[in-house]
């Protein structure tokens, strides 16, 4: 049976949501440390989608169904109630697809399947514009009211952003209700944090971290071509990304990860 029943399932959904559960309990793929963190989070999809689409093949009367959940339940840990206050739940969302609603739908699965009520920490990797177009205020404000609404609903608790210099992040911090607590710099494109934005940050008490990820984590070329790899036959040309959300949990008073994986969804985009 193999992989026709998970082709089958795919060839009827219309979303796929995909989550790795906890890599620190299953490792993910052959070597030990993946290069980049776009060859990580393509090595534990192709990994996800083998296993799962070989499970389903077992399941004879697999039902067709809208959203397919697409997942290894061994590897999915809820966290201890017990053990909240002791946990710092942190999240990165990249946005594939422009659509802003897709910032709830992320949120909503990463508490739900670390079955927690709020994420401490969101910082949000805008989508990418189109070439010859710069990031502006007004391109990234429909995805910040979305994250406002999260922190007004107790979703999240701080909310931050990625790759702003200092006069998007200032505009975006006079424009916002909720202002951002963070912002992300890419070392690759500066080796030393720019004096104006340290500045600002420092201010406005706007923590500055830094980070290794690419502008696109994982592209529509990069991801379907995963699918094909993984579930032979399959219509990878129809499955668009909207979002990765790589969340990690940590111990507080230790700083240790205890946990850390992916959550992402696509769409079929039949025409």
């Amino acid at each position: 049976m193999g992989t026709e029943g998970a082709r089958a399932l795919l060839e009827r959904a219309g979303t796929l949501n995909l989550q790795t559960g906890n890599l620190l309990s299953w490792g993910c793929g052959r070597k030990k440390c993946p290069a980049t963190p776009s060859e990580e989070v393509r090595e534990c999809i192709q990994k996800i989608l083998t296993e799962w689409s070989s499970k389903v093949g077992q399941d004879q009367n697999q039902e067709m169904v809208e959203v397919l959940d697409c997942t290894i339940a061994q590897a999915v840990e809820k966290m201890n109630p017990e053990e909240r206050d002791e946990l710092k739940v942190s999240a990165k969302l990249f946005i594939v697809g422009s659509n802003s609603s897709s910032i709830r739908d992320a949120v909503d699965m990463a508490c739900s399947s670390l079955g927690v009520a709020q994420l401490d920490s969101v910082i949000v990797a805008p989508p990418p514009v189109d070439d010859g177009t710069n990031l502006s205020l007004e391109y990234l404000q429909p995805y910040w009211q979305e994250l406002e609404t999260l922190v007004e609903n107790k979703k999240i608790v701080a909310i931050g952003t990625s790759d702003l210099d200092k006069t998007l992040l200032e505009q975006l911090y006079v424009w916002a209700q909720v202002k951002p607590s963070s912002n992300q710099v890419n070392l690759a494109s500066c080796c030393v944090m720019p004096p104006d934005l340290t500045a600002f940050a420092k201010q406005f008490d706007i923590q500055l971290l830094t980070h290794n990820d690419p502008k696109e984590l994982l592209c529509e070329a990069s991801f379907q071509e995963v699918l094909q790899e993984s579930i032979q036959n399959v219509k990878a040309h129809e499955w668009i990304p909207l979002w990765v959300l790589r969340y990690s949990v940590i111990v507080k008073s230790r700083g240790i990860i205890k946990s850390k994986g992916y959550i992402m969804q696509a769409k079929r985009n039949a025409s």
